[in-house]
């Protein structure tokens, strides 16, 4: 049964300083005239306005107050519109808001820097003007704060793991302002045994080999990891399927961020072996068989973190460590100073293999299965590497074949829960990352479609697309994501682990059915804009004929490209870009516009359609390993270009 009236625009909340003045609308549609009352609502006192009868209610702003709008027809059928906020700001700073303001968010109240004992409770606060209201998100170590939502964040009981850095983002229909970022200290730095003055981490997994076996385990155990560790308050780089060329890039760059007193992380998962005491990682181009010009010496990348001065380097490999290729000359390493700051955690023990187990419908290394489970603890690091030890030693699964070996010169009781107090300027900006926010795009049948944008690595983002209610006039209808040819070389994820990873998106986003998922993978290689296609398959109603309308959308190079270059090197502005987010830039949310066009010839794929890969060539490389500089690698490389073999 229709209703007798219907609010077709309902008013909206405010944020405004003392004095502005605006207009509240609301609109209704009925079966016969229509009259308006406005009412508002001071300190639980409701009143009706007297002489608000016009559909507009013009204000100009005094105090805070609630407001509604009832609305009657002359058979005396009534309905209200929803209440809204007028919220006044008395005192806000000299010159806001702006001479042209258009009602985008305004900070007038940015939280303040804190030390609060453990166990008290912790409050920030911020404040915005805008119109419509905004609304807020506060975000620690770049984190996303699922629950707080509000101008005020409130913590009860604080904990040391909430130490870090916070931000709040206010957000309306006309953009977004980021508060000013601030540093709270659970404790003090100086009550507290040891701290960090930032927390980095380099995560790579090489899963898809141009010349040895496939593995499956990589994928879920980087995803794991990166998640655990951001809630440490690390901030997380996580890349899959790396050539030589790309990993001593992101190695490098891991390099050159890591300052004194950091705490410094680095994970590897894929193949490797082991060869009289140096470990190597093999990347995903290197061919039959192994050896050490072809792979990435660990001990150097040790050996290079030692010089940063750091608090703790913690060497983690899910790898095997069989002996190989015996006379192979050894690499050129100077054995590690004596710092007390150093920590392996090997998977398995010399000679040894490390395994892999298929859990449900994920893989995961056995390593990766006790290291998860324990790695949040607050205990000295090695003290928790040692229950990874003993619950591994524990599993029949692997009794008799993989044993974890732990060594280690770390002289005091540093865990990676302690707190992060950050000397002198923020830390470099490592894993930042703008999460592209879902658009609405609209066919020109009326049409509208939701993209939204996943990214679980670093290197790997998933382009979803939701068509909603599509109008009435048209039925039957089919979205399609298309891609251009020129998308082929980038490297993707084989088959066999799309499954694994679309699983890992469904287990951290819980959405509904979506009509195209649709991946990037290997996002490093990509050198130019990238351009997708929505084709929109309908049938008309009024014609019963089949109709196929299309909207391209441009997504700006991904900034992974220049995180592969020596120019992306800069402290974070916390005014204008969010606190790192557990991964690397992508694209900016700016950087997204949609087009309408014609039907392109353009390769069409839904769902699970990928691009194909061209494997790369190798290349007659110097010998990694006894280069007397890891840098000197590099810039050979940033001479080349991203995505290239050396000269």
């Amino acid at each position: 049964m229709q209703e007798a009236i219907v609010i077709t625009e309902q008013p909206v909340s405010v944020s405004v300083p003392v004095g502005y003045s605006f207009t509240l609308r609301c609109r209704a549609e009925g079966r016969t005239s229509l009259q308006y009352q406005w009412f508002c609502q001071h300190k639980s006192v409701c009143s009706q306005i007297p002489g608000a009868t016009e559909q507009d209610l013009p204000i100009t702003a005094q105090q805070t107050q609630l407001y509604t709008c009832r609305i009657n027809d002359l058979y005396r059928n009534t309905i209200f519109s929803d209440w809204v906020k007028v919220e006044v700001h008395q005192c806000v700073a000299r010159g806001l808001p702006p001479r042209l303001w258009r009602g985008e968010p305004v900070i007038v109240l940015n939280p303040t820097k804190q030390r609060v004992e453990m166990g008290k409770p912790l409050q920030l606060q911020c404040a915005a003007m805008g119109v419509p209201a905004p609304t807020y998100q506060w975000y620690r170590n770049g984190n996303l704060l699922e629950h707080q939502k509000k101008k005020k964040l409130w913590i009860t009981h604080a904990k040391v793991s909430d130490s870090g850095t916070y931000l709040c983002c206010a957000s309306n229909s006309h953009g977004e302002h980021w508060t000013n970022a601030v540093d709270i200290h659970i404790g003090t730095c100086r009550s507290e045994k040891f701290f960090a003055t930032g927390k980095i981490a380099l995560l790579v997994g090489n899963n898809c080999y141009q010349h040895h076996p496939n593995l499956m385990a990589p994928v879920t155990d980087v995803f794991e990891l990166s998640l655990l560790l951001e809630q440490l308050g690390f901030q997380v780089v996580s890349l899959l399927d790396l050539n030589k060329a790309e990993m001593v890039t992101a190695v490098s760059r891991f390099l050159q961020l890591l300052r004194k007193g950091v705490y410094a992380i680095f994970y590897y998962a894929g193949h490797g072996y082991e060869h009289s005491g140096r470990n190597y990682m093999v990347p995903i181009d290197a061919p039959q068989p192994y050896a050490p010009e072809n792979c990435i010496s660990v001990q150097k990348i040790l050996q290079k973190m030692q010089q940063q001065q750091t608090a703790l380097n913690l060497i983690l490999l899910d790898t095997c460590r069989k002996w190989y290729n015996p006379e192979c000359a050894l690499s050129q390493v100077q054995p590690l100073e004596p710092w007390g700051n150093t920590v392996y955690g090997y998977a398995t023990s010399e000679d040894a293999e490390a395994y892999e187990l298929q859990d449900g419908e994920f893989s995961s290394g056995i390593f990766m299965k006790y290291l998860k489970k324990h790695i949040l603890q607050e205990k000295k690091v090695t003290h928790m590497l040692e229950d990874v030890l003993e619950d591994i030693g524990r599993d029949p699964l692997v009794t008799g074949k993989q044993v974890m070996e732990i060594k280690h010169t770390l002289k005091e009781a540093r865990s990676l829960t302690d707190p992060i107090c950050p000397l002198g300027a923020a830390a470099h900006c490592w894993g930042c990352s703008h999460e592209l926010v879902s658009k609405m795009v609209t066919f020109p049948c009326g049409a509208q479609v939701e993209l939204r944008f996943h990214r679980l690595f670093s290197n790997v983002m998933y382009v979803c697309a939701k068509l909603q209610l599509p109008p009435p006039d048209i039925a039957d209808a089919h979205l399609l994501l298309c891609w251009p040819t020129e998308m082929d070389d980038v490297a993707i994820l084989k088959e066999s682990h799309l499954d694994q990873v679309e699983s890992l998106l469904a287990s951290v986003y819980k959405r509904e059915e979506l009509d195209c998922v649709f991946q990037l993978c290997g996002l490093q290689k990509i050198q130019t804009d990238v351009v997708l296609q929505l084709d929109l398959h309908y049938t008309q109603l009024s014609t019963k004929q089949r109709t196929c309308e299309s909207l391209q959308t441009t997504l700006q190079k991904s900034l992974l490209g220049q995180f592969f270059s020596q120019r992306n090197y800069s402290q974070p502005n916390y005014q204008r870009t969010p606190a790192c987010a557990g991964s690397v830039c992508l694209w900016d949310a700016s950087a997204l516009s949609t087009d309408l066009k014609g039907q392109a010839s353009l390769r069409t794929g839904s769902g699970r359609s990928l691009p194909s890969s061209n494997p790369s060539n190798s290349s007659s490389e110097p010998e990694e390993n006894d280069e007397s500089d890891l840098s000197e690698l590099c810039s050979a490389l940033f001479r080349a270009g991203p995505g290239q073999d050396y000269p």
